[in-house]
């Protein structure tokens, strides 16, 4: 979708795929319809935020959400929503020991990840996943893997990873198909056996494409989303790689004037867990701008 019109001096070019995916729309809309359908004083948890955009988590806490560092922070007999990036078979054990509701909202492709994982662990594979150690999505699909399993960030960590005879190569779902790739391609020497699955969501890669596709049609790139969003980093990354100025941003009050200055065509991005009403607000504020 093109959307162009003059605003000043200013002409916003909107990509084409930006803001929620399927995934995190089905898991916020599951949490709005828990808060509104539950009882008055009923307790509605969280295991960390249920998505990576501060704005949002703190419109859902209003709501009456309440965010638990850890599963053992959950009271017994509460009804505890288990956000898209899933959670480890341990941690949904106890969970379900504690007798409460579970509102299960992983991502499928997440899912697909996780069973892909364990499927493949149970086989004899050691197991490789691409992707960022500490993101709760990796461990969540960690969870699932009963024998060896290594993360690695890049190409040059699989490099440092020793000789196996039967290796699978999993990704996380945001991370970027040409280096799941190359990741592939440094570990082809290094086992005799290697399975590769692909489980980049196609969100994921439409969102990509789409920040590529503005390549040298804008001055600038206004890119709404999260700092602690893995997918919103990665379009930061692959928009600076095509050349273009980009300006990360959370919400309308991160807007520069002065950044503005001198660029006649803005385009907009945003991460797969950016909510259409940030993207709103940051297109409002350039037109006051």
């Amino acid at each position: 979708m093109l959307i162009s019109g003059l605003i000043g001096v200013k002409e916003i070019v909107m990509a084409d795929r930006a803001g929620f995916c399927f995934g995190v729309k089905r898991a916020v809309d599951a949490i709005v319809n828990t808060l509104e359908s539950s009882a008055e004083g009923a307790e509605i948890w969280s295991i960390g935020m249920p998505i990576h955009n501060p704005q949002e988590v703190a419109r859902l806490r209003a709501m009456g959400l309440q965010v638990a560092e850890d599963e053992s922070a959950i009271p017994e007999g509460a009804t505890v929503l288990i956000r898209a990036h899933g959670e480890p078979r341990a941690v949904m054990e106890k969970l379900r020991s504690k007798g409460g509701a579970i509102v299960d909202m992983t991502c499928p492709h997440v899912r697909r990840a996780q069973e892909r994982a364990g499927a493949l662990s149970s086989q004899g594979y050691d197991v490789v996943l691409l992707g960022d150690a500490l993101h709760p999505e990796i461990r969540s699909i960690m969870g699932y893997v009963d024998g060896p399993v290594d993360v690695v960030a890049d190409a040059a960590e699989a490099g440092n990873l020793p000789k196996r005879s039967r290796v699978a190569l999993i990704s996380q779902t945001t991370q970027q198909e040409e280096l799941l790739a190359d990741i592939a391609f440094v570990l082809v020497p290094k086992t005799g056996e290697l399975c590769v699955c692909n489980t980049i969501c196609k969100a994921t890669v439409e969102r990509q494409e789409a920040v590529r596709r503005l390549a040298g049609r804008v001055d600038g790139v206004v890119l709404v989303g999260g700092k602690e969003s893995a997918n919103t980093a990665k379009l930061r990354d692959i928009a600076r790689a095509n050349g273009m100025d980009v300006l990360w941003i959370e919400s309308a009050d991160g807007m520069d004037g002065g950044w503005l200055e001198g660029k006649t065509k803005i385009g907009i991005a945003a991460g797969a867990s950016t909510p259409q009403w940030l993207i709103t607000d940051v297109c409002n504020k350039i037109a006051r701008m």
